[in-house]
């Protein structure tokens, strides 16, 4: 089980002098402190802890990638404070301007980690961001790949910043293509905060999203089936009081099959529990709010992603 989570900010308390990072600092604006960031791992232990309780799972997730991590310490302090210290981190510094990256960490009592390299992404403004990450594993001798992402907002005007979303997704793409020339039965998942919608260009013209899963097992070679198909209503991230499905998961045709290493029933979904809520639960309890600290937990909810061997 795979969980993808943009944790919305996971700072330490140091000012970077190479980032601009120094509203989050104990002297910066919003006056990050040891006692918040401490507060926001046992937030984030909750969560982890929740799904290993769940009685849908069971059990708990076998790799965890968050977006939003500002550095190798904070993410492996994070990830050693939800008791999960035996667990392996892979880490890549990206040259997003705030120094925030995505952080990957895994169980080696479940999985077999097997490498991971991270690729640019060229910006057409000339603006920096994050990477994307690609990293291999195996479990129970069937080998996948799983591919991180976190692209770039959609501040201000959606128009004017699609078409930096369009420069990432074709990282991404290349990546699926690559990947597929080696083995056209990859066995792909594709994860990440993508800041636009399943319907978007960046997501259906360019990755190849999909919704039908006979037409994504018909054209495995330009389709990836979006996994938020499986899923009634919902989504991860709340905006003036509707749910956007901003953070997605989407898999190659290889986990769409019947043998080996596949997307099983109801296995995708977002997690949460009452407190990660407001209100009617169409509002999330955030870190910060309007640049005000509220002592939450994100202002996105994490996605879980299941797959089984069936051999």
């Amino acid at each position: 089980m795979i969980l993808w989570w943009n944790v919305e900010n996971l700072f330490d308390t140091r000012n970077d002098p190479n980032t601009a990072d120094d509203e989050f600092t104990p002297q910066g604006r919003l006056q990050w402190t040891e006692k918040k960031l401490l507060l926001k791992r046992v937030r984030i232990a909750a969560v982890i802890r929740g799904v290993s309780s769940d009685p849908r799972f069971r059990r708990g997730p076998d790799i965890i990638a968050f977006a939003e991590s500002e550095n190798r310490q904070v993410f492996a302090g994070t990830i050693a404070a939800a008791g999960l210290g035996n667990w392996l981190v892979a880490y890549h510094e990206s040259r997003d301007p705030r120094g925030i990256d995505i952080g990957l960490a895994w169980n080696p009592g479940t999985v077999s980690f097997n490498g991971a390299k991270h690729y640019r992404v060229s910006l057409p403004n000339g603006h920096l961001t994050r990477d994307v990450i690609v990293a291999g594993f195996t479990v129970s001798n069937h080998a996948f790949s799983v591919v991180l992402n976190h692209w770039p907002s959609r501040s201000f005007d959606t128009a004017w910043s699609e078409p930096n979303r369009i420069a990432a997704a074709k990282v991404a793409r290349h990546l699926v293509d690559s990947l597929r020339t080696r083995n056209k039965k990859a066995c792909i998942v594709v994860m990440g905060d993508f800041n636009d919608h399943p319907e978007n260009r960046s997501l259906q013209e360019v990755l190849g999203s999909s919704f039908d899963r006979n037409n994504v097992l018909a054209h495995g070679d330009r389709l990836l089936y979006n996994c938020w198909n499986d899923v009634l209503a919902g989504g991860s991230y709340a905006y003036r009081g509707h749910w956007e499905r901003i953070d997605q998961a989407l898999v190659s045709a290889g986990l769409l099959g019947n043998r080996g290493l596949r997307l099983g029933r109801k296995a995708f979904g977002t997690f949460f529990f009452p407190h990660m809520m407001e209100g009617d639960g169409k509002k999330l309890y955030p870190t910060y709010e309007k640049g005000k600290y509220r002592g939450g937990y994100s202002d996105h909810l994490p996605l879980l992603l299941k797959l089984d061997v069936a051999d």
